[in-house]
């Protein structure tokens, strides 16, 4: 049994995050809709206007660099909200300075990396919380649901797409855009939490097959690829991705298809129950209609419901939803795809550890 540090009850739960780009955006919005129990102390970016203006928007304390945070901040815990690639290292040293670890996903760009950082974290007695906040979104907790009350009997067959669009401009916004080492293609970076439901919705995975391929970006890595899945279970399926989609975001969704129930979640960003049809009927089909949402961002509104999780978890309050384990699950499976179509062949889980 793990010895960690004691829970968090007489104060607020303090964060400071690192990476004040896109996304942080949904953390400053998340920390500021728990102000009774959190509070964001520290924030830190190697980009001053990033910096000032995230200082400005937040209070918090501006940092340039995560040492200088970790040497002078009194945060529990710190989120990294900066390029993949950087996650290991930041976590790592996050860790080491004896602080909780809240990393966007992916977790890292490389199996190893990822293993690494959950060492370090073991290794320290500190939490490591990978973000998987489309989990939290009410489509995808009743479709869980569903799954782990069997009504779908045997599960024959699933399948995902992720047609989005990512226009040149996107990727030349920042250098580390569209990079192997610090962001991975369509499939790591865009379509994360769409192969997250691979494994978490259906189970561990058998084998995998794929096909990717640069079409149009001027990028290193893939905006567009296919990748065929047999689960343990014996189930089969596929997943299809693609950045170039003319001209908008035009679909998020994931269909099962079992032996008592079909189900698709669509939409744009699995915000919208399409079709949900079981043999036995359940008081959760009452739920259907107003579980779906409008959406004007694929990120959906998970976020503060995941930090929920997270205060929950250091007030002692809560088991972790998604801690590095769980967050390994999705990156091993983001491997396996590179592999099987760097290399031509069919690539089997787990991957040799």
């Amino acid at each position: 049994m793990r010895n960690f540090s004691a829970p968090i009850t007489d104060r607020k739960i303090r964060f400071a995050l690192v990476g004040c780009g896109r996304i942080a955006q949904n953390h400053f919005a998340s920390i500021k809709q728990h102000a009774e129990r959190a509070e964001l102390v520290g924030v830190c970016d190697v980009n001053p206007n990033a910096l000032k203006a995230a200082a400005e928007l937040t209070g918090a304390k501006p940092y340039s660099s995560l040492s200088a945070l970790l040497a002078d901040t009194n945060a529990d815990i710190v989120v990294l909200t900066t390029p993949s690639g950087l996650h290991p290292e930041q976590t790592i040293e996050v860790a080491e300075a004896k602080r909780h670890v809240m990393t966007e996903k992916p977790m890292a760009t490389r199996w190893h990396d990822g293993q690494r950082m959950v060492r370090a974290c073991d290794d320290a007695n500190v939490r490591l919380f990978v973000v998987k906040q489309n989990r939290r979104n009410a489509t995808l907790q009743l479709l869980k649901k569903a799954c782990e009350q069997g009504r779908f009997g045997r599960i024959y067959m699933v399948n995902l797409n992720v047609f989005w669009t990512r226009p040149q401009e996107y990727y030349d916004s920042a250098a580390w855009r569209g990079t192997w080492e610090f962001d991975g293609g369509a499939f790591m970076n865009q379509a994360s939490h769409y192969v997250d439901l691979l494994d978490w919705l259906i189970g561990p995975i058998e084998s995998l097959q794929a096909y990717t391929a640069t079409l149009e970006r001027d990028i290193e890595v893939e905006d567009t690829g296919v990748v065929s899945v047999k689960w343990r279970s014996g189930a089969l399926g596929s997943m299809n991705v693609t950045m170039l989609t003319y001209p908008k975001n035009l679909e998020g969704s994931i269909t099962i298809i079992g032996e008592k129930g079909t189900v698709r979640v669509g939409g744009v960003a699995v915000n919208e129950i399409q079709h949900w049809e079981f043999a036995e009927p359940h008081p959760d089909d009452e739920n259907v209609k107003a579980a779906s949402y409008e959406t004007t961002s694929v990120y959906g509104f998970g976020h503060p419901l995941y930090y929920d999780n997270v205060i929950r978890v250091l007030r002692g309050e809560a088991e972790p939803e998604t801690d590095g384990r769980e967050g390994l699950k999705s990156l091993e499976t983001l491997i396996a795809t590179y592999l099987s179509a760097r290399d031509g062949k069919r690539i089997a889980l787990p991957l040799d550890y």
